[in-house]
């Protein structure tokens, strides 16, 4: 293992999952030549062939199979213990932009408050987040970290504390005969189409939100369902604070009974946990539920 480079290694874990050594060197930002260089010198380290190549594909040798599905959990643990140093180096600071859906929840406000003073150094950015792409802006680094509707089973994010467990409502058009009702049942629900997400948010994420077997229209941001709410083109479920920070003279919010309560949660990528994160993390899970001033925040 003498002189073992973990840029072979790398390479070895791209090549893995883009199966091509053109888009390998792509996103390593080398040379198809480099890539298979890296490769052979990996190989030669371990004495064994860990790749075929052929003119149409990439594919593993059994030995190269069984060498991913160890070196994959070493190495994001080498990554992860490299991290941590450099944010124990750094401490907390910079900026820390956090996205949100829909409305920022009141324990996040509170726990934006209680962070910037701990941390006076630390500036903090809210980001809204499209309905539809609940993790797409964390993969793609464009937020640190993410309150997201629940559930989350993203195998590269990190959930973090949940929180505001809330009555769910239904949005429907103000004539609508829900209207003025203090509340409906589920089975009363079944009745009027849902708008729902739509791609690239998970099927399993879709399907919490939008639960009824009655499919209504697809939408990719929460003022889009609200308009076709108000178009009559069927209901929309929201949780309490949501449809409280959406009101409009045409749409309509009514309780739901029988449905779970839903629930925000903190994530971020696994690959990029700071300890600015952590901090923050720590400071909405201190936060108790309720009522929030909004404090003085840049958002965009």
């Amino acid at each position: 293992m003498a002189g073992l480079e973990t840029r072979e290694l790398e390479c070895f874990l791209v090549l893995a999952e883009e199966r091509h050594f053109g888009r390998t060197g792509e996103r390593l930002f080398v040379s198809q030549s480099r890539v298979s260089q890296l490769l052979r010198s990996l190989e030669r380290r371990i004495g064994a062939t860990l790749v075929h190549r052929t003119s149409r594909r990439v594919e593993l040798t059994p030995l190269g199979e069984r060498f991913l599905a160890d070196l994959r959990p070493a190495y994001a643990a080498l990554r992860a213990a490299v991290e941590d140093a450099r944010s124990a180096a750094r401490g907390v600071g910079g900026t820390l932009r956090l996205g949100f859906q829909g409305t920022a929840d009141a324990r996040l406000v509170r726990a934006v408050t209680a962070f910037q003073e701990a941390h006076p150094g630390c500036g903090t950015e809210l980001v809204e987040i499209p309905l539809a792409d609940p993790f797409g802006a964390v993969r793609e680094g464009t937020v640190d970290a993410s309150v997201v509707l629940l559930p989350v089973e993203e195998r590269d994010l990190v959930l973090g504390p949940v929180f505001s467990l809330r009555q769910q409502t239904v949005a429907v058009r103000a004539d609508h005969p829900f209207t003025g009702r203090p509340r409906v049942t589920v089975a009363e629900l079944a009745s009027v189409p849902l708008i729902r997400p739509a791609p690239p948010a998970p099927a399993y994420w879709r399907a919490v939100q939008a639960p009824g077997e009655l499919p209504g229209p697809e939408v990719t941001t929460l003022q889009e369902g609200l308009s076709l709410v108000a178009a009559g083109r069927g209901g929309l479920l929201l949780c309490r604070p949501t449809a409280a920070g959406h009101r409009r003279e045409d749409v309509s919010f009514v309780p739901v009974e029988g449905l779970p309560d839903s629930a925000l949660g903190l994530v971020w990528h696994r690959e990029r946990e700071t300890e600015t994160v952590r901090a923050f993390a720590r400071a909405v899970a201190a936060e108790p539920d309720g009522p929030a001033q909004v404090p003085a925040l840049r958002t965009s």
